[in-house]
């Protein structure tokens, strides 16, 4: 008995294939760079875990200003959830028995951030390290306009609010430095 001999290998040069092939690369984010110069991760890499090229470039002393950023949030919410007077009088100089549930509600607002902060500690996504970045800039902002208003309906200036007006601009240039390099990326290419 004879076999049959095989067919000869067809090699695929048509334009049209070429073209499926990169539309097919294209859908399943094999290979390439976008304008920015990420790497896009096909879904199958998604779905499987972080390969070490996928992993952004950090700025130096990122993780640990997160880790910081999110010490401070923690202490500082338990702090105004337990002893919300307390911590009144510390910054404002002042004694007060009106405000404690206020500053419980505002020691829950940033015990939910430091949850964010915490998050973005474990985290490979480029994504959401610049929105955890970018909360906690927005919060240091924000605190630093409500604190001045009150200072200033008060009409006073004690040296422990001056020091957490001062620490919050600090807080905020550092935190929108890392914002700024995180997303800058590699240089594009010509």
């Amino acid at each position: 008995m004879a076999s049959k001999p095989h067919p000869p290998l067809m090699k695929k040069h048509s334009q049209s294939d070429l073209v499926s092939r990169l539309k097919t690369r294209k859908i399943l984010g094999v290979g390439g760079e976008d304008d920015d110069g990420e790497v896009h991760r096909s879904k199958l890499s998604q779905m499987l875990g972080n390969d070490i090229k996928y992993q952004v470039r950090e700025p130096v002393g990122l993780r640990v200003w997160i880790i910081i950023s999110a010490l401070a949030f923690t202490v500082m919410s338990l702090m105004a959830l337990v002893c919300p007077n307390q911590l009144y009088e510390v910054v404002f100089e002042e004694e007060t028995h009106n405000t404690s549930i206020s500053i419980r509600l505002y020691g829950g607002a940033i015990l939910s951030l430091s949850l964010i902060l915490w998050n973005g500690v474990y985290t490979q996504e480029k994504v959401i390290i610049q929105w955890t970045l970018l909360s906690e800039a927005c919060y240091f902002a924000v605190q630093f306009l409500v604190t001045s208003v009150t200072l200033v309906e008060m009409g006073s200036l004690p040296n422990a609010a001056i020091l957490l007006l001062l620490s919050q601009v600090l807080f905020l240039l550092v935190t929108l430095f890392y914002y700024y390099h995180l997303g800058r990326g590699r240089p594009k290419k010509i």
